[in-house]
């Protein structure tokens, strides 16, 4: 983002018992629309692996005897999340729907991980990109939706990750000239104000 939009001091740091394992599409490193990598700033005892560049040797992440691994993907075996009570190790592929096919075949030891699904709740409020699969989630919104489920004080922690989701996707959004000064959630720093002089209305409205 820019520096003017820097959203660091809005990230939260939540402590969980879940641990995240971000799958990380080579060709999602340098987007920034890409929402994975802001769900691992959330969560401190997350790792991020990239996988899918050429050449490239990646290995996944170490389970502990204590944790179960559950691989976030809707597969035709895939059994509901909340079926999964001890401490969790939340493998989540991030790319497109095509390359996180992809990756499930490819990354050596990711097939014996069984596959999880999130029931069926809201629309995605991700507009900085099309979603061409009908419930298609950004990756934040299913990670958010997953901890709700899995953490005892699930409702904060995924209330805590919208928020930051929803003032990284408005900011963006306003940067496009897609949103009023007004509409951006959480107010914009005056810097960017000062940086992007302009007028407040939006040319459309992206919802």
């Amino acid at each position: 983002m820019h520096l003017t939009l820097c959203i660091c001091d809005r990230t939260p740091r939540l402590a969980t018992r879940t641990r995240l394992a971000l799958l990380l599409h080579h060709r999602e490193v340098g987007k920034p629309t890409n929402t994975g990598r802001l769900a691992a700033s959330c969560m401190p005892n997350s790792v991020v692996s990239v996988f899918g560049a050429r050449d490239q040797v990646s290995r996944l992440p170490a389970v502990e005897p204590h944790e179960q691994p559950v691989l976030l993907y809707p597969a035709d075996d895939a059994v509901p999340l909340a079926q999964y009570e001890r401490p969790v190790v939340l493998f989540v592929p991030d790319g497109s729907w095509r390359q996180a096919h992809k990756m499930r075949r490819r990354i050596p030891g990711l097939t014996k991980i069984p596959c999880v699904t999130l029931p069926e709740l809201s629309t995605t409020s991700y507009w900085l990109r099309s979603e061409n699969r009908e419930g298609g989630l950004a990756t934040l919104e299913a990670i958010a939706r997953a901890l709700r489920i899995l953490e005892p004080e699930g409702e904060a922690i995924e209330a805590a990750m919208l928020d930051v989701f929803r003032i990284m996707v408005d900011r963006t959004l306003w940067l496009r000239g897609q949103l009023s000064d007004e509409q951006v959630t959480g107010g914009l720093p005056q810097a960017a104000r000062d940086a992007n002089p302009r007028s407040t209305p939006a040319r459309r409205n992206p919802i």
